[in-house]
This record gives structure tokens, C-alpha cells and sequence, in this order.
């Protein structure tokens, strides 16, 4: 006999739960550790693909990676000790591995090859190789714009990089590039992103600088550098992107009432919590604290009507992760959510 369950639909969400660990930093943590001298330890990483591309990634060049559940350890080979991988790098479905990555060995001394899976294959990557061939980078991609690449590594210059379109991932990866560059690299974005590059480069120790929206990096090599890149023990806080499917959730729900420990607060991250005050959630921000440069706090939800909106121009790169969330959440406002200039999610 068959056994049946009947599912109800929730009538409120309570209680408290600890997030995954933000990919966004898990990859540049991982990245940077493996470009230090010594052992990092990176406690709550994500257990996200992504990042586990990442992983293997940095693996396949030299560097030693232990993984106890979701504490990694990355032994580092320090900023010229990488080594050439004997088979292609595989981003899997990460943009974000392939384009840093790109920006750390179009400065190496060897040849690489990355690439990805079939829908890796299709976004177009010639918004990090422009800047990169800039700065002296020999890069190779199919039609000039596709993985794989292949990238030979070069002596690379520094450069005043006016960034035609506000990314992360091009910005991050002309920074990292700018390690290995003779002087001082210069980004300018045209609206602010997020700046977790910026803020794990300088807890590993290089020498960076934030005025407004351009951000000076000394080459490790230049004589204001410090020559190398240190080994850290270090937290990755919980993922934002992950909380918001939550506080939508609670807000739908009149007498929900929910706690999300550790969440990372980075102000260039939380436009989302200004927008869901803006269409009327109950969010209270509780325990802030700094830590590794990060910001890190609980938020308290509880039901709420939502009114919606409309998203547009400036806060399109701020909100980026979770405009489909949005998108979906829209049919549950009482005016719903327009979404507007989000070319930026085909890419």
C-alpha cells in the first residue's frame, strides 16, 4: 500500500538558522591563500560548486587544499611559485573562477588553459581580456570573446583602467592582475560594486587604496609593495544572497518571526535590505560587528506587507545575485517589481 503524506502550506516561518558561507569572498579567500607564503584557514566556506571549482582550480597550480567539512586549508606557493597545470584549468559553470583567475595568471611565467562547461563557454569574457591584453597579457579565445582561453604569461605593466561597465568580476580581475605589475594599477568604476577584492587583498597584505570610486594597487614587485602576500586564518561570513529567499519568505507570512546568524553586511551588498525597507519588510539588524574587514551582523524578520517597486540604473550592479529572486517575489506585492537596465544578468 502506497503511504501518503499531506503537505500543508505554511502558515508563518519561525526560528533561527545559520547560512551557508558567502561565495563571493570564499572565492577570493581562496584565491589570495593560494598566492600567499604559508597556510590559510578558512573557516565556513561555501560548499557552493562555484567555489569548489575554484578549489580545484588552485589545486591543479600547485596549491595544497585540505578540506575538513566546511573549514578549508590552502598551503600556498606565494605570489611567483604557481606552476603550470598539465591539463585545462575547468571553471565548471563559475564566471567569476574564470575571470580572477584570468587576471592572476596572465601575470605568471607559464602557459594556461581555462575552461568550462557548455553554458560557461557561451558568456562572453572579452570585458576581462580587453583590460588584461592592456596591461600586456597574451590571451587566446575562441572568436576572441569565448572560453577556453589560453592564456601565456607575461610580464605585465600597470594601467589607469576607466571601466566602460560597473562589474566586479573585471574590476577584481585587473586588481589581481595589477599584483603582478611593474607600478601602480588604477581602476575607476562607473557605479559602485561590490568590494570584497578590495578588502581581501588588503587583509592578505597588499598595498591598496580607495578614494571614491578608484582603486590604486601596488605591484608586490613596486617599490611602495610589500613583496608578498600573507597566510591567514580567517571566517567567510554568511551569505546575503542566500538570507534574502528567507526574508521574502517571512515577509509573506504575518506572523513569521525568524533570527539569520553571522550574515555579511558589506555595504556594498546590503542594497538589498534598503530595498525590501523600502517596500515595507521588517528587518532589524542586530550584533554588528567588523571582522577581516568584513561586516558582519544577525537580521531579525518578521511578516510584513510588501509594496514593490521599481529597480533600476545604479542599483542594478548592487543587486545583481538577487534580481531573480525579486522577480519572483514580485507577483506577492501588492504594486509588484519592475525590473529595468539588467542586461548585466546575461553575462
Amino acid at each position: 500500500m502506497v503511504k501518503k503524506e499531506i503537505i500543508q502550506p505554511a502558515k508563518h516561518l519561525t526560528g533561527g538558522l545559520d547560512l551557508p558561507g558567502d561565495k563571493s569572498v570564499s572565492h577570493r579567500y581562496a584565491m589570495l591563500a593560494a598566492l600567499a607564503e604559508g597556510t590559510s584557514e578558512l573557516r565556513h566556506f561555501s560548499a557552493a560548486a562555484d567555489c569548489h571549482s575554484t578549489l580545484a582550480c588552485i589545486s591543479a597550480l600547485g596549491a595544497e587544499v585540505k578540506t575538513d567539512q566546511d573549514t578549508v586549508r590552502v598551503t600556498g606557493r606565494g605570489l611567483r611559485g604557481l606552476k603550470s597545470s598539465w591539463r585545462a584549468l575547468d571553471a565548471g559553470n563559475s564566471g567569476t573562477t574564470m575571470r580572477l583567475l584570468s587576471g592572476i595568471l596572465a601575470g605568471q611565467k607559464f602557459s594556461s588553459k581555462l575552461t568550462g562547461d557548455d553554458s560557461l563557454q557561451k558568456r562572453p569574457m572579452m570585458r576581462v581580456i580587453g583590460p588584461l591584453r592592456e596591461m600586456g597579457a597574451d590571451i587566446y579565445a575562441r572568436d576572441d570573446n569565448f572560453a577556453p582561453l589560453e592564456i601565456r604569461g607575461s610580464k605585465l605593466k600597470a594601467i589607469d583602467y576607466q571601466m566602460p561597465i560597473a562589474s566586479a568580476q573585471v574590476k577584481s580581475a585587473v586588481l589581481l592582475a595589477g599584483l603582478f605589475a611593474d607600478g601602480v594599477t588604477c581602476v575607476t568604476e562607473p557605479a559602485r560594486t561590490r568590494d570584497h577584492t578590495e578588502l581581501a587583498l588588503e587583509e592578505f597584505g597588499a598595498a591598496i587604496v580607495k578614494d571614491g570610486r578608484t582603486i590604486r594597487i601596488h605591484g608586490l614587485g613596486d617599490a611602495n609593495g610589500s613583496g608578498m602576500l600573507v597566510a591567514k586564518s580567517l571566517n567567510v561570513p554568511g551569505d546575503l544572497s542566500s538570507a534574502v529567499f528567507f526574508i521574502a519568505a517571512a515577509s509573506l507570512f504575518p506572523d513569521s518571526n525568524i533570527l539569520i546568524h553571522n550574515v555579511g553586511l558589506n555595504p556594498t551588498r546590503t542594497a538589498i535590505l534598503d530595498l525590501f525597507a523600502a517596500m515595507g519588510a521588517s528587518i532589524q539588524i542586530l550584533g554588528l560587528k567588523s571582522a577581516h574587514g568584513e561586516i558582519v551582523g544577525d537580521l531579525a524578520v518578521k511578516g510584513a506587507s510588501l509594496k514593490g517597486g521599481v529597480i533600476a540604473g545604479e542599483q542594478i550592479p548592487l543587486l545583481i545575485d538577487e534580481l531573480p529572486m525579486l522577480a519572483a517575489l514580485g507577483p506577492h506585492t501588492e504594486e509588484g517589481i519592475e525590473i529595468r537596465d539588467a542586461a548585466e544578468l546575461r553575462v
